[in-house]
């Protein structure tokens, strides 16, 4: 059985990443992208990104392709906004609801905190018990780092 990377990076950081997890762990690589783009800077950014992951909301998104059955393993990659899941990511286990009882692992690209409690929110909410690794990077394509690619080697040697 096959592992596939499954992310939505706004900015870059979680699909520099993504990227890389991919590499290492020679798995399959998903992007997703919501078929009405989110503003990428200023306040509209902030605003609207936060809005839609407060709120929940669950964006239609650019067509992509992806079948459960094929993968044994799941790693979901995003960045976070107000503490929660970004809508993108919802959408696509919403749609792919049998995701959740595949081995996940879960990896947050953020600029101040919050990557915790969206971890959290993630088991709540889909119903996951547990994640297979866990990883936490602070601006990662920004502030590229030893620390942070030995950060990513660990993840994936738990994968």
């Amino acid at each position: 059985m096959k592992t596939a990377v499954v992310y939505y990076s706004l900015n870059g950081n979680t699909e520099m990443v993504a990227k890389e997890i991919a590499k290492i762990a020679s798995a399959d690589l998903i992007k997703l992208e919501p078929e009405e783009a989110y503003p990428t800077s200023g306040f509209k950014k902030f605003f609207w990104g936060g809005k839609s992951a407060v709120m929940g909301e669950k964006p239609n998104l650019n067509p992509y392709v992806f079948n459960a059955s094929e993968y044994d393993k799941v790693v979901f990659g995003f960045p976070i906004w107000a503490g929660s899941v970004t809508p993108p990511i919802r959408s696509f286990v919403l749609d792919n609801k049998e995701v959740t009882s595949k081995k996940i692992s879960i990896f947050a690209c953020q600029s101040g905190n919050g990557a915790e409690k969206a971890f959290a929110k993630f088991k709540k909410e889909f119903g996951v018990s547990e994640f297979v690794s866990e990883l936490i990077l602070i601006d990662p394509k920004d502030k590229p780092s030893d620390d942070n690619q030995k950060k990513i080697n660990d993840f994936c040697s738990k994968l």
